[in-house]
């Protein structure tokens, strides 16, 4: 307990002594005032010889080292007053460092909070509650709504309703049944359930979490400390001026002086009182950054992996559309869905009524309410029988038709989820659930990357199918989906052996990878205490932004404390200099010393401030003329998608078969290369040359939404090569028509800009 608060109890002890050798000096007591500035002195020499030595056993070497040479040399020399004050300094340096600290607990124990303490053991005289270490193998325990699973075990209900978000990254509910494996760590969001524990608490998925975590932080390699690397050569600088200032004028006072203005003072406070401030001006913009070389390693971070549920995306299933089969009203199909799943608290019957409520639609009391687990709902709404789920549940015994096939296509094309609807016996329509990228998603990656961050990867347990489209639309560099936590880190920590690294995420199943990155950033509104203790930094406003401005912050306070450090470490060489030949006593020295901490001080406390505005510059007019030139050179290709848009469907099978593919060719080879060579390259120049914070934030919407056109008529153009029946020409026609409008407007958008540019 007491090295926890070791540097509180130190800047305590020095202040006190500088007081005491103060007060007895005043009464004319000079040798008990030296007495206790020397008792000050001497307690932090022996801390920081202690630290030193356990230091340089590690072959590491700091800003620490020259405090304690200046402070023994004071103490050599009879200049008790120096020491005590060199003292006060280092301890209030150390002291704000260690608050910063204490911002939030960075232990992963909280880790093992989430997970339940007690379990509903089940037995021939009923339920008993008993402490999650004590389940046995085959004991048959009872989850109910809303409970997380304590243990690894083998489901005997006939199914389950079970969030996996905060293991797989699954947004959506999944259903499993009898017989399956359950994982500890996920949540029922069904009825009751039964199931018979094949792992004890120890050996569960949840513990094996909490233990990957622990390894990959402990793995991470060590980050050494700005103060600490300019300290490397500022030692040795240091002494070799003090032994020269020694040698060759043989008085030893000269070395003394050198030390005292030597004293780093500038390593000491410039770098946590920047630090602390910028720290302070996170935390009012909703961003909790735990400790100062959190905030210094973040500054450098070059590369970005973000978790694609939660982080990427709202995290949570929502309406998209309403499908209908023949000539049925939306609004009253989706009034019907919706008095009927008031009765539920499953989170898509939740998703139906919040999209009535956006709608304003008044709903009715349904009755007779039957829910079947992992299919769906039926019951009666103003005389009306009513079934939605799946397509089995909705509409059973049924066969498939044209439009249900086409509506099943839809769904995997996009990567959603449905329920389908069955109104007295008839299959009227079919409600699309889809996880949308987050609002701020998009120009948010954009915004890093002119930052320069040089690659942003998506890391997803989802399939691939799924995770495609969202990565398109946020616009993702790289993409790797199907992953387990232990592929995670070990993407992670591969990309740290490149560069420096950051990892996003807000699951349970994020826990690891956050810990294995340089830095870990956690969503942490929705309260994922798992991934808010593994991480350095914590988004405490659900917004993905935010992000940026973490970014900007702790470069900025980097820039501020490298600034006071060179500064303070340049006024201080000029102070030896001067004390070397001869013209700055210690006591002088001293003084001047304490005259460069306060002009360090201040400006270390401009990271309280606002951020900079970056200078605009003018692009150059070789770069419109490039580009409007790869313009005319697309003009054959914009062609092509024009014409086949018009009447793909009335083209003979095997022509329109065999132009789609030689389309879908030139798309990907030369449209799609256009436009990401224009976002990579062109509009980060535009971004420079025109005002505002992110000028070209729709143009690159632009961009997206091309790429993932381009990649659902590949997808099309596939499936219609190998069989037409499984793609409808109609819906591909469609699709035809959305890029080719959308890539002759965006031309022209970008064609005006360029005008409005040269002109300029």
């Amino acid at each position: 307990m007491l090295s926890k608060w070791l540097d509180p109890v130190l800047l305590l002890l020095t202040a006190l002594t500088l007081l005491a050798g103060g007060i007895a000096y005043v009464a004319q007591a000079p040798d008990w005032a030296s007495r206790c500035w020397a008792a000050g002195s001497l307690v932090m020499a022996a801390v920081l010889l202690l630290e030193i030595v356990r230091r340089l056993a590690r072959r590491e070497a700091g800003v620490d080292l020259i405090a304690l040479l200046s402070i023994t040399a004071a103490l050599v020399f009879d200049q008790t007053l120096v020491a005590a004050v060199i003292a006060l300094m280092l301890a209030t340096g150390r002291t704000l460092e260690f608050f910063t600290k204490q911002r939030a607990d960075r232990e992963l124990r909280a880790l093992i909070d989430r997970a339940p303490r007690f379990a509903w053991l089940q037995e021939e005289g009923g339920l008993r509650e008993i402490p999650v270490e004590q389940v046995q193998l085959n004991q048959t325990l009872l989850v109910r709504l809303g409970e997380v699973i304590p243990v690894d075990g083998r489901l005997l209900s006939p199914a389950a309703i079970l969030d996996e978000s905060a293991l797989s990254g699954e947004s959506l509910p999944v259903t499993r049944r009898e017989g399956e494996q359950l994982p500890s760590g996920v949540s029922n969001v069904g009825a009751p359930i039964l199931i018979i524990a094949t792992r004890t608490a120890a050996q569960s998925t949840y513990a094996g979490i909490v233990r990957l975590a622990e390894e990959a932080r402990r793995s991470r390699a060590p980050f050494v400390r700005l103060a600490d690397r300019y300290a490397l050569f500022f030692i040795p600088l240091t002494l070799l001026i003090a032994g020269l200032a020694w040698q060759l004028s043989g008085d030893p006072l000269r070395a003394l002086a050198v030390l005292v203005v030597a004293t780093p003072c500038p390593l000491i406070l410039a770098v946590p009182i920047a630090i602390m401030s910028g720290i302070s001006r996170a935390a009012r913009r909703g961003i909790l950054i735990k400790d100062g070389v959190t905030l210094e390693a973040l500054a450098g971070v070059k590369q970005v992996f973000l978790d694609k549920t939660g982080t990427l995306t709202s995290g949570h299933a929502r309406l998209q559309s309403i499908e209908v089969n023949g000539l049925v009203d939306p609004q009253r199909l989706l009034g019907l869905a919706a008095s009927l799943a008031q009765a539920s608290t499953h989170p898509v019957s939740q998703a139906i009524v919040e999209a009535a409520h956006q709608r304003q639609l008044p709903l009715s009391v349904p009755q007779e309410v039957e829910e079947s687990p992992g299919s769906g709902l039926c019951g009666q709404v103003d005389g009306v029988q009513v079934r939605f789920g799946s397509l089995s549940f909705a509409h059973k015994d049924a066969p498939e038709t044209d439009w249900v096939a086409a509506m099943l296509r839809h769904m995997d094309y996009l990567a959603c989820s449905g329920s389908f609807i069955d109104v007295d016996g008839q299959l009227a329509g079919l409600l699309v659930f889809s996880d949308k990228v987050r609002r701020e998603t998009p120009q948010t990656l954009h915004r890093l990357r002119n930052r320069g961050i040089e690659k942003i990867v998506m890391l997803t347990g989802d399939r691939l199918e799924t995770a495609e489209m969202i990565a398109l639309s946020a616009g993702i560099d790289e993409l790797r989906a199907g992953l387990t936590p232990e592929d995670k880190v070990r993407a992670v920590q591969e990309g740290c052996l490149r560069t420096s690294t950051l990892m996003v995420g807000d699951g349970i199943n994020d826990a690891p990878a956050l810990a294995a990155a340089t830095v870990g950033v956690a969503m942490g509104a929705s309260g994922a205490t798992a991934s808010a203790q593994a991480a350095g930094v914590v988004l405490l406003v659900d917004r993905l932004d935010r992000l940026v401005e973490a970014l900007d912050i702790a470069r900025r306070t980097r820039y501020i404390a490298r600034q006071g450090v060179l500064v303070g470490m340049g006024m201080s060489l000029l102070a030896m200099a001067v004390a070397a030949l001869g013209y700055l006593p210690p006591l002088i020295g001293a003084v001047v010393q304490e005259g460069i901490d306060v002009v360090i001080i201040l400006n270390a406390l401009r990271a309280l401030g606002p951020l900079w505005v970056l200078r605009k510059r003018k692009l150059a007019a070789e770069h419109i003329d490039r580009l409007q030139d790869e313009h005319q050179q697309l003009s054959t290709v914009l062609s092509d998608l024009h014409q086949l848009a018009n009447d793909f469907a009335r083209r003979p099978l095997a022509q329109a078969q065999t132009d789609l593919v030689q389309l879908v060719d030139k798309l990907q080879t030369s449209l799609a290369q256009h436009e990401h060579e224009d976002e990579n390259i062109l509009y980060p120049l535009l971004t420079r040359s025109m005002p505002g914070e992110d000028p070209m934030s729709a143009m690159s919407h632009a961009h997206r939404e091309i790429f993932r056109l381009i990649h659902l008529l590949t997808r099309m153009s596939n499936d219609f090569s190998s069989d037409p029946a499984t793609a409808s020409a109609d819906e591909i026609q469609h699709q035809l028509i959305r890029l080719d409008t959308l890539v002759r407007l965006h031309f022209d958008q970008e064609e005006e800009l360029f005008r409005y540019l040269d002109w300029r």
